[in-house]
């Protein structure tokens, strides 16, 4: 029988664009452990754990093969334990857009916009064969690409008129300024080039995961999931990044991947002291 948490709730400034919402979840019987932070979180506090004997973990239920991911996450896991003996104790983190992630750029820009965005920002990924000097001219060449294309869409910010938006696009490699630019402001009157800057950041040789999962899909991931932290020892912390603010992990889903992921917790560890510092306005989560 899991008891009904105690719930603490914390608002955390704005201070960015994708501002960070640090939930943690904490094993209270923990000994002095360091983590490392991250974005958009829900966190929970555990409660001390004595052995359970002569129970059993539910497991999450998925039509997918649970033979094989059995032999896949055992495997993964006798990997990780072997890192974990080189200290007496670990911080576990589970970020939510694992299950479920958007590439938010794509929803905020169109296709050709996007298109055009890559263009400007592309790198083609050096030979693993290359000198290194070969490798110093190409970061160099990279670092003065980024640097131009920074002070365009600053100078943007102060002005798109034409002669602006000509003189930008009169530099090699930056002609395709002028169709992007006409574009967004036919979508807006007023762009956001600095985050189209951001958004360009993004672009290189490879883009920002995007799959957005089907529920069978999901449960499959958490059983995955499951299946792995079974076979380690209990973590010291644990931090659950929600990943929802800068939009990574779909709105519409992170809130039920969340239910999941805290059910498996509850299934390995018992019971759970549940903190949601993402919003002041939580009420008291509750678990039979």
């Amino acid at each position: 029988m899991v008891k009904t948490h105690n719930l603490y709730t914390n608002q955390e400034e704005n201070t960015t664009v994708s501002s960070a919402k640090k939930p943690r979840l904490a094993l209270k019987d923990a000994e002095t452990v360091s983590a490392n932070g991250d974005s958009n979180s829900s966190g929970l506090e555990k409660d001390p754990v004595i052995q359970r004997t002569g129970e059993t973990c539910q497991e999450p239920s998925c039509s997918c093969s649970s033979e094989n991911q059995q032999c896949h996450t055992t495997a993964c896991a006798q990997e990780i334990l072997e890192i974990l003996k080189k200290g007496d104790a670990f911080v576990l983190d589970i970020d939510l857009d694992f299950f479920s992630v958007k590439n938010p750029f794509k929803e905020m820009f169109t296709q050709e916009e996007y298109k055009i965005l890559q263009e400007l920002y592309q790198f083609k990924k050096p030979d693993s064969s290359l000198t290194k000097e070969d490798l110093e001219d190409i970061v160099d060449t990279r670092i003065h690409q980024l640097e131009d294309l920074e002070a365009a869409f600053a100078d943007l910010c102060d002005g798109d008129d034409e002669e602006t938006l000509q003189r930008w696009a009169s530099n090699p490699g930056m002609k395709s300024l002028v169709p992007l630019v006409q574009s967004l402001k036919k979508r807006t009157e007023v762009p956001d080039y600095e985050m189209v800057h951001q958004a360009g950041l993004t672009c290189d040789y490879s883009e920002l995961p995007h799959h957005v999962s089907t529920e069978q899909e999901i449960d499959c991931l958490i059983q995955s999931v499951y299946y792995l932290l079974k076979n380690l020892p209990k973590p010291t912390l644990v931090t659950v990044a929600r990943s929802s603010l800068d939009d990574y992990c779909p709105s519409e889903q992170v809130d039920t991947i969340q239910e999941k992921v805290l059910s498996v917790l509850h299934s390995l560890y018992g019971t759970l002291d549940t903190h949601l510092v993402y919003t002041a306005e939580s009420s008291p989560l509750e678990a039979d």
